[in-house]
C-alpha cells in the first residue's frame, strides 16, 4: 500500500508488517530513530523530523475538528442558568486551547520551513546544533538547552524591572 501525504510516501510491506517512509527520495526505515553516531541533520534525520512535525500537526487537526463537531452538536441554550453558565465555560476552556493549539501549529509550519530551507536543528541565537534528545522531545525547538536558558532569564529579568 502506498500512501502520499505532504511530499512523504508511507509504503506499507504487507510481508514483513512494516512501514517505510520515504521524503525527496529518502526512505525512512520503520522504527529509525536518529543517533549521535550519524552526522548532524543527515537526510535520514531530516526525514524523520519532518514525518514527526507533520504526524504531530495532523493529531491537533483531528482533535480539532472534533472539538468543532462536539461544539457545534452542543448547542448553547441550557434552560438552567447554572448548566448554561457550566456549558460556557467548557466552550471558553476549549476555545482557549485551540487558540494555543493554532500558535503550536504555527510553529510546527515554522519547523518545516527551516527543514526545507537547510536550517533545521540549528539553534538561531548560537548557530550550534540542538541536541537530537531536545529535538525528538521537542521538534519544533528553536534553541539550544543554554540558550533557552538564557532567553527566559533575561525575558524574567525584563519583566522585574
Amino acid at each position: 500500500m502506498i500512501d502520499t501525504v505532504e511530499g512523504i510516501t508511507v509504503l506499507a510491506d504487507d510481508d514483513q508488517n512494516q512501514t517505510t517512509a520515504a521524503w525527496n527520495g529518502i526512505e525512512l526505515p520503520a522504527g529509525y530513530v536518529p543517533s549521535e553516531d550519524e552526522p548532524f541533520m543527515n537526510p535520514l534525520q531530516l526525514a524523520y523530523f519532518r514525518k514527526k512535525l507533520l504526524d504531530w500537526k495532523d493529531d491537533i487537526l483531528r482533535e480539532a475538528k472534533e472539538t468543532l463537531a462536539q461544539l457545534q452538536k452542543e448547542p448553547l441554550q441550557e434552560a438552567d442558568a447554572t448548566d448554561r453558565a457550566s456549558s460556557e465555560t467548557d466552550w471558553s476552556i476549549e476555545l482557549r486551547a485551540r487558540d494555543r493549539q493554532r500558535k503550536l501549529i504555527n510553529k510546527i509550519d515554522a519547523a518545516l520551513r527551516r527543514i526545507e530551507a537547510g536550517e533545521y536543528g540549528f539553534c538561531e541565537v548560537t548557530g550550534e546544533p540542538i541536541s537530537l534528545k531536545r529535538l525528538d522531545a521537542r521538534p519544533i525547538a528553536t534553541m539550544t538547552v543554554e540558550a533557552q536558558e538564557r532567553h527566559e532569564r533575561n525575558e524574567k529579568i525584563t519583566r522585574d524591572e
